[in-house]
């Protein structure tokens, strides 16, 4: 039999190929959190913030608030700024945090601690994530109403709809990604042009991020966390469906490598080092 020898890059190159990222479990916090829905990475005050729903997913209860918790798992404050109602995505520009609270959009002035005003979306029912642009501008999504905001100097104008359930919204240099049941779309500046990641994913697909400037980590509600590489091929990284530990919208630390994942009704933040 003739023995073929594979030079020594390419056998690396196809180990390479076949590589499987991976999530290791760092820490975890106490159930403390009063139902997490979000958590927000804020590099530059070393910080992690965490929306609390604190009651059901649709209630105007007034029992919500954003916490900040270490980098380190330790909590810093559970209830950091009180007086919202079911709040979810968050989105950061400068000294500003955006929440999306059911029909509003709440603007916290991170420095003082305190909210500053509430932006109403007409018509808006489940506001759920949020993301913002250079300039300042939102990008909010309402998955009962299948649509997509923007926000500009506080006027709010619809940026895309015709979905079946956005949430996970996240704007980027190359356009807006847009996870909709269980699909990743890309959508150009105007809200057009919308073409498709990725699919196959579970229907309640949650929170999106953006890893290494090409590829995605996107979780699903139901528990699962899944890497997407650019060419839409799909890694499950993570499935809690069997414990019922919920992973709703992650937070990423791109410098370090480390996904966040609020567990909801387990009220506990999980922190993973992605490989």
């Amino acid at each position: 039999m003739k023995k073929i020898l594979l030079p020594v890059y390419s056998i690396f190159l196809f180990a390479t190929a076949q590589a499987q990222h991976a999530l290791h479990k760092l820490w975890q916090t106490d159930s403390t959190w009063k139902v997490p829905e979000s958590v927000l990475v804020d590099a530059k005050n070393n910080v992690l913030y965490v929306s609390n729903i604190d009651g059901t997913p649709g209630g105007k209860d007034g029992n919500g608030s954003i916490g900040k918790l270490g980098r380190d798992g330790k909590p810093i404050a559970i209830e950091w700024v009180k007086g919202l109602n079911a709040p979810k995505g968050m989105g950061q520009h400068g000294n500003l945090l955006y929440v999306a609270d059911m029909n509003e959009v709440v603007v916290i002035d991170i420095k003082q601690g305190t909210i500053i005003k509430k932006i109403l979306v007409e018509g808006a029912n489940f506001l759920n994530d949020i993301s913002v642009g250079p300039k300042g501008e939102v990008y909010v999504s309402d998955s009962q109403e299948k649509k997509v905001h923007k926000i500009e100097a506080d006027k709010v104008s619809l940026f895309a709809d015709g979905f079946t359930r956005p949430n996970g919204v996240l704007w980027q240099p190359d356009g807006v990604y847009v996870l909709d049941n269980g699909v990743l779309y890309k959508l150009d500046a105007n809200g057009q042009n919308r073409s498709k990641i990725a699919e196959g994913l579970e229907g309640g697909s949650d929170g999106v991020e953006r890893v290494g400037g090409k590829d995605f980590i996107v979780s699903s509600w139901a528990g699962v966390i899944y890497y997407v590489h650019a060419d839409g091929k799909v890694e499950k990284l993570l499935d809690y469906r069997n414990e019922k530990i919920n992973t709703a919208d992650i937070g990423y630390d791109d410098s370090k490598r480390i996904v966040y994942a609020p567990t909801f009704y387990k009220n506990s933040v999980i922190a993973f080092h992605l490989q």
